[in-house]
């Protein structure tokens, strides 16, 4: 017998077809199962911009120059002809120390993570031995500082800065300092205050850098704190027993002219890399500078009646000291104000302060260095703008009154942990070298001769080696 049908369609067929569509009804209410999340990927290794390596090797070599012959050349014609030799090789020689212990322990400590008051020892020796490239200063970048750079080459472009804040020191202690005194204070200082103060304010975990203190290049770090210790160590060794005015005019100018040019790799290779960035703070470092020097004629000028070339040196030395700490956060047009208020601020002091607290800053380090340093910071708390550098913060005049506050303690902080590590070590070289000043006669005859067996020039005659006249 034949199978059912209805409407011409058989029973089973259409009782399959039934089936069919309630399965795929009931596929479609299911809810669906959740496919597994995609594992996060994992952020791109660092990678090297040739542009930016290419700079800041450039920059590094610009700051080495400040130090190597710019301010050996600044400091050593302000200096008396018999001491000359001596006042520049003080700056040659802790270039060299501090470029072995750079690399051997303080760069480390300066900006290796581990603590907000210094670093660890992960970077001894550039980390050599560890296993993963990234764990040491070598040909990859790093993970923390400048990405798009080697580590090598930001770990090379921090050790100038290191080398030219302790040869500052010299300018206020020159033409009566034992030569080994000087040796073991280079090696002491650049262990235990240095990298203390560079951590604080660079280092990602350093308490000032997590409280909001602005330092772009090292107006604490580098004058600041070159400045402090200047003024401790000139008060241990008390006032020159004569004091004469610089006996090379043009050797102060060729310094400064050095200085000026190797301060564009100082400000503008703190950006670390070849950036708008770097563009906007050479601006500002020379406008900063060429106004300081003009305030500080016109300031000659007024009180003196005259204008002097050491003082114009001087006075772009102070706007390149202000400028620093803001020349990453600030335009051009404050940078005005900036030099301004240095020239008038550090020839102030220079004049003023020195004679009346009585101390014998020799080449002024305390007057330009550490005034113009404090200015300059205070300063970036005024003008400071997220306009400029959004990794930054706005200043005072920007609606951002607590940034002042912070600019203040990293001042005070920066003084005051200069002065008391310095007058430690200090008190303890003296009892190591019997004394850190030169006998009377040697500081007559000059250091030049009495330290180091040469002298500069070949017709001048140290004062105690020259014969007295026969009479006929």
């Amino acid at each position: 017998m034949g199978k059912k049908a209805f409407l011409g369609v058989s029973v089973p067929t259409v009782l399959w077809v039934l089936v069919l569509f309630a399965v795929k009804v009931m596929a479609q209410e299911a809810p669906a199962v959740p496919e597994a999340a995609p594992a996060p990927e994992a952020p791109p290794a660092p990678t090297i911009d040739t542009g930016d390596n290419a700079w800041m090797m450039t920059s590094s070599a610009l700051v080495l120059a400040m130090t190597i012959p710019g301010l050996a050349f600044f400091y050593g014609g302000m200096s008396r002809a018999k001491n000359v030799g001596n006042t520049m090789w003080m700056n040659w020689i802790a270039f060299c120390i501090v470029s072995i212990m750079w690399v051997l322990w303080s760069y480390s400590l300066a900006f290796s993570p581990w603590t907000g008051f210094i670093g660890g020892l992960q970077w001894a020796a550039l980390g050599v031995g560890r296993a993963d490239p990234a764990d040491y200063v070598g040909q990859v970048p790093s993970t923390i500082y400048a990405t798009t750079i080697p580590h090598l080459t930001f770990c090379m472009f921090q050790l100038t800065f290191a080398a030219i804040t302790v040869a500052l020191v010299t300018g206020a202690i020159v033409e009566r300092l034992k030569f080994v005194s000087w040796l073991l204070f280079v090696l002491l200082w650049m262990s235990g205050c240095y990298p203390v103060i560079a951590h604080w304010v660079w280092a990602t975990d350093g308490w000032l850098y997590t409280y909001g203190a602005l330092d772009f290049a090292g107006g604490t770090v580098v004058h600041i704190q070159s400045g402090a210790a200047a003024l401790i160590f000139c008060l241990f060794l008390g006032r020159r027993r004569e004091i004469r005015p610089p006996h090379n005019t043009p050797f102060t100018l060729l310094g400064t002219s050095l200085l000026w040019f190797g301060w564009f790799g100082f400000n503008a290779g703190s950006a670390v890399a070849a950036s708008g960035l770097a563009a906007s703070a050479w601006a500002v470092t020379n406008t900063a500078t060429a106004t300081a020097a003009f305030t500080w004629n016109i300031m000659e000028w007024i009180f003196d009646k005259r204008p002097t070339l050491v003082g114009t040196c001087s006075g772009a030395v102070a706007g390149l000291v202000a400028i620093t700490p803001a020349s990453g956060f600030v335009s051009v047009m404050p940078s005005i104000a900036i030099g301004a208020g240095a020239g008038f601020l550090c020839y102030s002091c220079v004049k003023w302060m020195k004679k009346a607290l009585g101390y014998d800053d020799a080449l002024d380090v305390v007057g330009v260095h550490a005034m113009g340093g404090s200015w300059g910071a205070l300063a970036t708390g005024l003008f400071a703008s997220k306009l400029v550098n959004p990794a930054g913060d706005d200043g005072l005049f920007y609606g951002n009154p607590a940034q002042m506050l912070e600019q203040w303690v990293g001042v005070v902080c920066a003084w005051g942990y200069s002065c008391a590590c310095t007058a430690v070590l200090i008190l303890f070289i003296k009892g190591v070298t019997k004394g850190i000043r030169v006998p009377e006669a040697e500081e007559v005859a000059g250091l030049d001769i009495t330290q180091h067996k040469e002298i500069a020039y070949h017709y001048f005659e140290p004062e105690a080696a020259a014969a007295p006249a026969r009479s006929s």
